[in-house]
């Protein structure tokens, strides 16, 4: 093997390394999360739960696999979709601070979900009202960039405009609201995974699993945009063609997310500046660990937000805000200067 080859190989066996390292932190994340709660649990008595389900007591049975898995495990799911799609976005997009959320697809959910509340249209109601509108706002942000020749500036701005947007629907509709209605609508705005069952989480893992294959697939094509929309053309890539599918992917991935659990911030962002510092902008790298990144945030989270104060369990969108910003100002400031 050449020198050039070796050190090649070098560097992909360092990538693979760091995220098999940052999966394991996920799936402890994962047992932590079952463990904690108003009754917590030892760590043997989950695992023997998890792997020996008929050998522990029925008590311990209903809690680790009817009330704490379902939640745990959709932490690390919502946790990857998010991840990996603002890692997409912000590729397709050229912009390091564009996330589904930054762009208003979690406006135009709490938009659409506070609009079936106020009309009473029930839970399954609300779950498709809030999957529209976030599909509604991807679509939008890409027909408004087509508009302009798929300007990337032109897409980040309709975002921005559309994020304001949406938020002042929002704002109207609460205040010709009921006092109840209003405390569903800011009680879902905040992003809770404790309305989670096993069909939702079934739904959100399917639909998961479905999409990040066909986004890997692209990773090559991705790459090759980060030279510039013109270098990738040259190469026989249609950039048009390709941020169309990556943004019907993306808006799946945001939609099924949010509709299940409310607006949950910060994670689309940070997932992939972590794994852009960790790997570099290699899609097939990049991707997979801003998915495996944006999946453990979310599971510390998760943990965070139930041993704050004990037996009183925050929404975890707020924790994901408390404790994003700052952490990730300290990722901006450290990574080379914040350029």
């Amino acid at each position: 093997m050449t020198g050039g080859a070796a050190v090649y190989a070098r560097q992909n066996r360092r990538k693979y390394i760091i995220l098999t390292l940052i999966a394991l932190v996920g799936l402890l994340a994962l047992v932590v999360d079952v463990m904690t709660g108003a009754a917590m649990l030892p760590v043997g008595e989950v695992l023997e739960a998890l792997f020996s389900r008929a050998s522990v007591e029925p008590t311990t049975r209903v809690i680790v696999w009817n009330m704490r898995l379902p939640v745990a495990l959709m932490a690390l799911v919502v946790g990857f979709a998010l991840g990996s799609s603002g890692a997409v976005m912000q590729t397709i997009l050229h912009n390091p601070l564009s996330s589904p959320y930054t762009l208003g697809v979690g406006a135009g959910a709490s938009f659409g979900a506070s609009l079936a509340i106020v009309m009473g249209l029930g839970e399954a109601g609300i779950c498709l009202s809030a999957f529209f509108f976030a599909m509604l706002i991807c679509m939008l942000i890409y027909l408004m960039g087509r508009m302009r020749g798929m300007s990337t500036n032109t897409m980040v701005l309709a975002g921005i405009a559309l994020l304001f947007l949406f938020q002042s629907l929002l704002a109207l509709i609460q205040y010709g609201a009921s006092e109840s209605q209003n405390q569903s609508i800011v009680f879902w705005s905040f992003g809770s995974l404790q309305r989670t069952t096993w069909p939702r989480l079934a739904i959100t893992a399917a639909v998961t699993a479905l999409v990040f294959p066909l986004l890997m697939k692209d990773s090559w094509r991705y790459t090759a945009l980060l030279m510039g929309d013109e270098k990738a053309e040259s190469l026989g890539i249609r950039v048009n063609r390709l941020k169309l599918r990556a943004f019907s992917l993306i808006s799946l991935l945001a939609a099924v997310s949010v509709c299940f659990t409310g607006t949950i911030g910060f994670i689309g962002l940070a997932g992939p500046h972590i794994a852009r510092m960790l790997v570099g902008e290699d899609q097939r790298f990049y991707i997979p660990l801003s998915a495996v990144c944006g999946m453990t945030i979310l599971s510390i989270a998760s943990i965070l937000s139930k041993i704050i104060i004990p037996g009183t369990i925050f929404p975890i969108g707020i924790i994901t805000s408390i404790i994003g910003v700052p952490f990730f100002f300290v990722l901006v400031m450290r990574s080379r200067g914040g350029k």
